[in-house]
């Protein structure tokens, strides 16, 4: 792409009027960083992928109080895993968040978090099947289309700005846009239902009972009016998507 190209990509995507002069509302090398950010954004590697979010990861950690190795929650999780640390071409990593609202997610870089709440109220295979839908988004890659959208973004925010030029390492306060926006941002119908197969399959590969993920749908559905359930706010529907899955199992 040439540098004329990219300037008229960071200018139409902000959605300013070619009519207005641009020099009077865009610094030229901000602009030209914009529009290489946006090209960045849809040719980001694996490797760079990463990199983000084991920066987001490692702030998500320190933000959270994390299941030490000799807390029950932990020892439980670390059962329920036993072989899961390399599955499906994924090099995944598991943790437990002590706090009781009822959540999970996960990363492209292989993070899953289950927090305790959850635990609390969930059986075991309920929590796999928790855990097969995280994993379902990872190996989709719903976490690498989102970043690249978030990415988009930050250029946008950046062609209109005069800060210095971004560094490697991500500031506190992008790590956490970056995390509401990939991570904790309501996931699409057609998401959910690629992650929900991926976990019926999941239930079944690994001999779990594969009745566990409607009647996980179903105590989500039945959560639906509590305020500590953020997982009802980033994974919609429980209901329909309980019903679906029914017929499946049955």
């Amino acid at each position: 792409m040439n540098r004329r190209d990219l300037i008229s990509i960071a200018v139409l995507a902000s959605g300013i009027s070619s009519v207005a002069p641009v020099w009077a509302q865009f610094n030229f090398g901000k602009v030209l960083e914009a529009g290489q950010d946006l090209a960045k954004a849809e040719s980001i590697t694996d490797e760079e992928l990463k990199g983000y979010f084991d920066q987001m990861s490692a702030q998500m950690d320190q933000q959270n109080q994390v299941a030490p190795g000799s807390s029950p929650y932990a020892q439980r999780l670390s059962k329920m895993v036993i072989g899961l640390q390399n599955y499906d071409k994924l090099r995944l990593n598991f943790k437990v968040y002590l706090t009781p609202q009822i959540n999970a997610f996960a990363m492209a870089n292989g993070t899953i978090r289950v927090y305790s709440g959850l635990m609390d109220q969930f059986t075991d295979d309920e929590i796999r099947y928790v855990i097969g839908h995280e994993i379902g988004h990872v190996k989709s890659g719903h976490s690498k289309s989102r970043m690249q959208a978030a990415l988009r973004t930050s250029a946008l925010r950046k062609g209109v700005q005069s800060s210095n030029t971004r560094a490697g390492a991500l500031a506190n306060t992008e790590l956490g846009d970056l995390f509401e926006k990939v991570i904790n941002a309501q996931h699409s119908q057609s998401n959910e239902r690629e992650a929900d197969d991926y976990a019926l399959g999941f239930m079944k590969n690994r001999k779990y009972n594969p009745k566990a993920c409607v009647s996980a749908l179903d105590k989500l559905a039945a959560l639906s009016g509590d305020t500590s359930s953020s997982f009802l706010s980033t994974h919609p529907a429980p209901k329909d998507r309980a019903d679906r899955l029914r017929s499946q199992v049955a």
